[in-house]
């Protein structure tokens, strides 16, 4: 799948060889990962459960650059998931967790596979392809499922300027955790599409304990967001620290968005002060006391009361038979993208904490464990009269063996708790996951 993608980087390989292949050979990674999961969403409000496990499998291969001014190499990725248990009566079709057959089940298996072309000149990178991962304050890739979203498009990194990082790209297509297809871009709630994100940024090393960002995005005939973001540590002893962590987003319409036409929408389902277009501003604190193995997180977020926050995600789109792409499922950069739910609708005030502690305090390295509770007040109803208010409570151990033949495996349980009070809010919902995650390194 994604020929053109692969057929540049196949082009590339076969000239990096031939320009000189010491570092692209010398400097390459090969690994292969598997991911066995087992998802338990239990919606006490009486609507489709969602009970499957499956095993998923993720092959790499990133390799060097050739030698040169200008070094080129390539990377290959691919995906392969396999369901194991959970058929009809425990599948629902919108499942961000499997892909749905034409009976309704999940499909047996689904596999693609993508790659990337890449150069590099002094500290500057460039990527192009349908294997990019994201990871900034505008768009953040998700990987809370059987296999990682991915997208398809151009990106270029640059640290030409010590202490400064500068981003930029254009992405055209997303490729869904529980999907083989790619499908446009989109925002949840809207019924058409757009291929074209485009997005410019920095982040700014003030000193070794103050960093500064500033993005810009823009899904076209959707949205235009900006991001300001302050990070700050201050050490207050050796094994003592206070982290402070700042964010911002203002998010207005773009093209389409706001006039007659697809592509309108409730991103989130709440209070909008003009109907389908995006006009939001939201901004959120958290501070993180760190002591030994003990770490205390608070803090506080509000959205705007003129409409909920705005994201890249591609939940509602439908294939031509109106059965779901299997695309749902998207990350945000704010501290409420929880285990369930986002709390990230209109004129929502949200407090929230976390406490983790790190047993390798205690002689047991590896383990780790938290538990967190986050309250939504003041959450606008669509007509915009009155309010309401909901609560998640998540706890999570993770641990990863340290030593001998089964060294770095590793196993996560968690569970999550969802309760709405209000006839708008989300379904309750109980839900647990089980994983185990394990990376087998060649090169």
């Amino acid at each position: 799948m994604y020929k053109s993608s692969l057929a540049v980087a196949v082009a590339v390989g076969i000239l990096a060889q031939q320009a000189g292949a010491a570092g692209f050979v010398e400097d390459s990674k090969l690994s292969v990962s598997s991911r066995t999961m087992y998802f338990d969403n239990d919606n006490r409000d009486g609507g489709a459960d969602n009970r499957e496990s499956g095993q998923g499998f993720k092959l790499d291969y990133l390799s060097g650059y050739t030698e040169g001014t200008v070094g080129f190499g390539v990377d290959v990725q691919a995906l392969w998931g396999i369901h194991l248990d959970g058929g009809r009566g425990h599948h629902p079709d919108n499942s961000s967790f499997f892909p749905s057959d034409s009976d309704g089940s999940a499909v047996h298996d689904w596999s693609r596979i993508g790659g990337n072309a890449k150069a590099r000149f002094s500290k500057t990178e460039v990527h192009y392809g349908s294997a990019l991962a994201p990871a900034l304050p505008i768009l953040v890739s998700n990987d809370g499922r059987l296999l990682p979203q991915t997208f398809e498009g151009g990106t270029i990194t640059s640290k030409e300027i010590d202490n400064l990082t500068l981003n930029a790209g254009q992405l055209t297509h997303a490729m869904g955790r529980a999907s083989s297809n790619r499908t446009g871009l989109s925002v949840n709630g809207a019924t058409a599409d757009s291929n074209k994100f485009r997005y410019g940024g920095a982040d700014w090393k003030v000193t070794k304990d103050l960093t500064l960002q500033y993005y810009y995005s823009n899904l076209e005939d959707f949205y235009k967001q900006h991001f300001l973001g302050l990070t700050h540590v201050f050490p207050i002893a050796e094994d003592q620290s206070f982290k402070t962590d700042l964010r911002y987003f203002d998010s207005s319409s773009d093209g389409k968005n706001g006039g007659p036409g697809a592509y309108n929408f409730n991103n989130n389902g709440g209070y909008e002060k003009n109907d389908g277009k995006v006009d939001n501003k939201t901004w959120s604190a958290m501070f993180t006391y760190t002591l030994g193995g003990h770490s205390l997180l608070l803090g506080h977020q509000q959205v705007g009361d003129d409409g909920g926050f705005v994201w890249l995600n591609q939940g509602a789109v439908r294939d031509g038979n109106g059965r779901s792409e299997g695309a749902g499922g998207s990350s945000f950069y704010l501290f409420t993208d929880s285990m369930i739910n986002q709390f990230a609708r209109a004129g929502e005030n949200t407090t929230f904490g976390q406490y983790g502690y790190d047993f390798a305090r205690l002689g047991v390295p590896g383990l780790k464990a938290s538990v967190s509770y986050l309250r939504g007040d003041d959450v606008r109803y669509q007509s915009g009269n009155g309010t309401y208010h909901e609560w998640e409570r998540d706890a999570r151990v993770d641990y990863v063996i340290q030593e001998g033949p089964l060294k770095g495996l590793g196993a996560s349980l968690r569970h999550g708790v969802y309760r709405g009070e209000g006839t708008e809010a989300s379904a309750d919902q109980d839900q647990t996951r089980l994983i185990f995650n394990y990376t087998y390194s060649f090169l």
